[in-house]
């Protein structure tokens, strides 16, 4: 289960790469080539419920298999996206390739969780979400050697051909490897069978989880996107905007090893007091950042990505916990809730237009608050 962890992770990464290419393939504004990052994460507000509900009517296993497939058939429309030179088609492109890995996000996620007891859930799930880092740190590196470099024309959207037509191959491969495999069926208790009609309203864990969901991924975006522009303004001695560039791995690396880390914390310490204490540190680490200057405001606020690891996985099992036969339905809330990450950023740069990039950094700070209000208090089952 955590391949397919590292599949989706690897494909969201190639949009670092994709988006500054189709800019110059296609001589794009700053704002048409956002359009890039807008398609994705609106494939997850659009489909999240819509895969929900397909969940509970195929079971998990299928819902895999569907958002492998559709992957594929997004990949594989970037051939002629690219022959056609329409910037138009990329985004639809793109746009079904994301709805893809929605189905996949709603399907794996809760099953990971679910497979197993209870009590280490969040300890499954940040191990399979580490093997996802690895994908998203693994994912650019594919993109720089076979699509920035794969050929001489400068510019050219055609590029892009092989990589993904490489990848179609790969996503069907592992779709006929998973029809083949025998997964466990996830049975329901009677008790869980019985709960009723679904409203998101009946479940607070759910409903506050949701809204959790939205603002730890909006302040992790929001972070990394200001990150190289706060290095710029810090006075650090020699720092270019490819040094500051090159310095925001770092963070998304500290997430990385944070899950591994966290995977087996949790085995000793509750999910919820672990979420509160990352969330206050997150906020410790942002405080220490926009009072300071130089190396130590740089290296306080790549602190937060090590913070931010066990909150995704984390947040998902204490708000999906308890829930039956509605875990499919709720996993679609919650993955909807990823839109965050289009906007708290744009919050955040209304901050830095108003105060200074360094000040704006309370943006996510307050997001934080919220989760570790979440971990205590949000994520009790009522």
């Amino acid at each position: 289960m955590t391949s397919l962890f590292f599949i989706w992770g690897f494909i969201t990464a190639l949009n670092d790469i994709l988006l500054p290419y189709l800019k110059g393939a296609f001589s794009l504004s700053y704002l048409q080539a956002a359009l890039v990052q807008f398609c994705f994460f609106g494939a997850y507000f659009i489909v999240s419920p819509f895969a929900g509900r397909l969940l509970e009517k195929v079971g998990y296993r299928n819902g895999i298999l569907t958002g492998l497939l559709i992957i594929a058939g997004g990949c594989c429309l970037f051939y002629p996206a690219a022959e056609l030179g329409l910037y138009s088609f990329f985004l639809v492109a793109l746009f079904v390739l994301a709805s893809g890995i929605t189905v996949l996000q709603v399907s794996a996620n809760p099953y990971v969780a679910v497979l197993g007891d209870e009590q280490h859930a969040a300890s499954r799930l940040s191990l399979a979400q580490a093997v996802n880092s690895v994908g998203h740190t693994a994912g650019p590196l594919f993109g720089a050697v076979l699509i920035l470099a794969a050929t001489g024309e400068a510019g050219s959207a055609k590029s892009v051909q092989l990589p993904y037509l490489l990848l179609a191959c790969a996503l069907v491969v592992t779709a006929l490897v998973f029809y083949r495999l025998r997964l466990p069926d996830i049975q329901l208790s009677a008790a869980e069978q019985q709960t009723g009609g679904f409203s998101i309203g009946r479940f607070p864990q759910l409903k506050f989880g949701v809204l959790a969901i939205f603002l730890y991924v909006g302040a992790e975006v929001a972070i990394g996107s200001y990150l190289v522009n706060l290095f710029l303004q810090l006075g650090i001695g020699g720092m270019t905007e490819v040094t500051a560039g090159a310095m925001v791995s770092y963070y998304w690396g500290a997430a990385m090893v944070g899950r591994f880390v966290g995977a087996g914390l949790m085995r000793f310490i509750k999910p919820t007091r672990l979420l509160a204490l990352n969330s206050v540190l997150a906020i410790a680490m942002i405080l220490l950042a926009v009072n300071s200057s130089g190396s130590f405001a740089m290296w306080t606020i790549l602190a937060v990505g090590f913070f931010n690891s066990i909150m995704f996985p984390t947040i998902f099992t204490l708000a999906i916990r308890g829930l039956g036969q509605h875990t499919g339905r709720a996993s679609g809330y919650l993955c909807q809730g990823i839109v965050g990450g289009a906007i708290v950023p744009l919050v955040q740069g209304v901050a830095a237009d108003l105060t200074s990039v360094q000040w704006s950094f309370l943006v996510p700070a307050c997001c934080y608050l919220y989760i570790a209000w979440y971990a205590l208090v949000g994520s009790k089952t009522r």
